[in-house]
């Protein structure tokens, strides 16, 4: 028998929702991945899925052997490509997968001299705050803020990105200057909800090295980075702005900082930094075209971002 595969009839079913699917991503007929399910069974002397002529489920010790064997063939094969191809150019298909607003304002620009530099790569960027599956989705590589990480993927800290609250003058001329963040509850807020899961993204600050988060009053909300920009830049209220998305407003005046200093001179509050993570399935998932891909990230956002990749 020929386990390996009897194993991957058995995942691409699973994945594929039943047989006819799952023969058709294999290339092979239903009757051949029936066999296949059967011979599989039969070796581990237990019933993995339940088949009726209308319907298909994984049993309890089904769902236990997938978790155990999904990527099994996908580290077959970037383990032989470790020992096998170790030094040769990164080659292939590269996915990486980011949320909205790092990958389109900061990956996005980034990637053409990336792609220019390694020309044999096929280079598929998706931009998205939704929870990504590395496996079904086939990502090599993902970049996620602290509330996205998974236990099960291997992270570790790529940058941490500043925050400044603003707004624009013609907000402020109306509904005046908060003199610190406690004053926000008294202000329209422009808010970011997490797609995932509903919740707020809160706005942490330092002040004497202590953390405290703002109360909101009234809210904007949007799961949309960019278009709570266009909102505070159209007099919406108050807004948390990554800095690599407010500094060209900032520096042409359409938005104004905020909390940065008193009248002493004193800091009124540190706007609490993000933390961003490059991600991985495992420790298989890095091959030589994801390793360039972070050092090539790691030489691009430079000391600035307080970068410092180690996997």
């Amino acid at each position: 028998m020929d386990l390996l595969n009897t194993i991957r009839s058995f995942i691409k079913v699973v994945e594929a929702g039943s047989i006819a699917a799952g023969a058709r991503a294999l290339g092979i007929s239903p009757a051949a991945v029936s066999q296949n399910l059967a011979r599989l069974e039969s070796h581990l002397q237990v019933r993995l899925i339940t088949r009726t002529t209308r319907s298909m489920n994984l049993s309890a010790a089904g769902r236990l052997y997938y978790e155990r064997v999904r990527d099994i063939e996908r580290d077959l094969v970037r383990a032989e490509q470790l020992v096998t191809t170790p030094d040769s150019e990164p080659h292939g298909r590269l996915c990486i997968a980011s949320t909205s607003a790092f990958g389109r304002h900061v990956l996005a620009p980034l990637i053409p001299a990336f792609s220019a530099r390694y020309p044999q790569l096929s280079i598929e960027l998706l931009t998205n705050d939704r929870r990504v599956n590395h496996a079904q989705e086939d990502v090599d590589v993902s970049v996620r803020i602290t509330a996205q990480l998974e236990d099960h993927l291997l992270a570790r800290h790529l940058a941490q990105i500043p925050f400044i609250c603003c707004a624009s003058p013609g907000y402020l001329a109306s509904a005046g200057l908060p003199g610190s963040p406690e004053a926000l509850r008294d202000h329209r807020c422009l808010v970011f909800r997490y797609p995932v899961d509903g919740r707020f993204l809160r706005w942490g600050f330092m002040r004497d090295g202590l953390r405290f988060e703002a109360e909101f009053g009234q809210v904007l909300i949007s799961d949309d980075i960019d278009a709570l920009t266009q909102m505070a830049l159209n007099d919406g209220g108050v807004a948390r702005l990554a800095e690599f998305i407010v500094r060209p407003h900032l520096e042409s005046g359409a938005l104004v900082p905020l909390f940065e200093f008193s009248d002493s001179g004193r800091a009124y509050a540190q706007t609490e930094p993000m933390d961003v993570y490059l991600c991985l399935a495992d420790r298989f998932a890095l091959t030589p075209k994801v390793r360039v891909f972070m050092e090539y990230l790691q030489e691009c956002l430079g000391a600035g971002w307080g970068v410092g990749v180690s996997i």
